[in-house]
């Protein structure tokens, strides 16, 4: 089986390359327009030199069965518009791209063309985020702070906000019939902001600060008098009565501890088993995060 890894920067080398690598019966490609790059980081895997490519044309030359795109967001349409009309099983970072028509023109195509398409909301995948699924959650709460980083809206919600939008997908356990929006927004970039997802005997919290004094990430669900907390997708905590807290293991992969391998693993063995895979479900989210800009520039005017 033939696989490209298209990009090579952080997430590709400390997050999927550790996966990719370690598959079996798999060829692997990599595809950076940064010579050092691609030649650093191909002897750091033994990855033999005809694997190595300079351009998407040269890559695509060889025949691919799938690739992961860890490019920069603003080439995500061009990328993945290549590899769907060249028939590429394809796995996307999120978001698709920065602007909903340019999503929803990929997952059409995806569609015409008979093509695996899939976006990387990694921590639905994540055990300890997994685990909730499986909790009460009558109430939701996830926070994802970070330090200094004010940005502007619209990257800043589809780049890093948008995980915390399919997470609270993810957990809800009935249909929304109400979403609210705040933020505070000041010489255009957002401090933070606030969305509120509400249905019938549930209600969640996405919370995102990015002037918090902290880099950190807490989930909390509970329900039935019980609560499961999870901090940094490393420590689950139960409360019922006494807390009982569980850690990451010490030899457990960082890459399998946020979900990123075992969304690898599904990805391949649904291109394996020639299982189609939709990318539906990722627009939806894509139309909510469209959604809270749009509120959120409004409310800044």
């Amino acid at each position: 089986m033939k696989v490209g890894c298209i990009g090579l920067g952080d997430i590709a080398q400390k997050a999927y390359l550790p996966v990719l690598t370690t598959l079996p019966d798999t060829e692997l490609h990599l595809q950076t327009r940064s010579p050092e790059t691609l030649e650093r980081v191909g002897a750091t895997h033994r990855i033999p030199a005809e694997q190595l490519h300079a351009d998407l044309d040269s890559l695509l030359a060889v025949g691919l069965d799938a690739a992961f795109v860890h490019a920069p967001t603003a080439v995500h349409p061009e990328i993945v518009t290549r590899l769907l009309e060249a028939g590429v099983a394809t796995y996307v970072d999120k978001p698709l791209a920065y602007e909903l028509a340019d999503s929803e023109r990929l997952v059409e195509l995806a569609e015409e063309r008979g093509v695996s398409l899939a976006v990387g909301f990694n921590r639905r995948y994540a055990p300890g985020y997994a685990q909730c699924a499986e909790h009460p959650r009558e109430l939701i709460v996830l926070q994802k702070n970070r330090v200094g980083l004010p940005e502007d809206i619209r990257t800043m919600v589809l780049d890093d906000f948008i995980h915390v939008v399919d997470t609270l997908r993810f957990l809800v356990p009935g249909p929304v019939d109400d979403v609210t929006v705040r933020a505070r927004v000041q010489d255009g970039l957002m401090h933070h902001v606030v969305l509120q997802l509400a249905g019938d005997g549930f209600t969640a919290l996405g919370i995102m600060n990015r002037l918090s004094g902290s880099t950190e990430e807490i989930l909390e669900v509970s329900g039935q008098d019980t609560k499961r907390e999870v901090r940094n997708l490393a420590e689950v905590i139960d409360h019922k009565g006494q807390p009982s807290v569980r850690r990451r293991g010490d030899w457990v992969p960082v890459a399998r501890q946020r979900g990123i391998e075992q969304v690898v693993l599904a990805f391949i063995d649904a291109v394996r088993a020639g299982k189609p895979l939709s990318a539906r479900d990722a627009l939806a989210t894509h139309e909510l995060c469209e959604r809270i800009v749009r509120s959120v520039s409004e409310q800044a005017v």
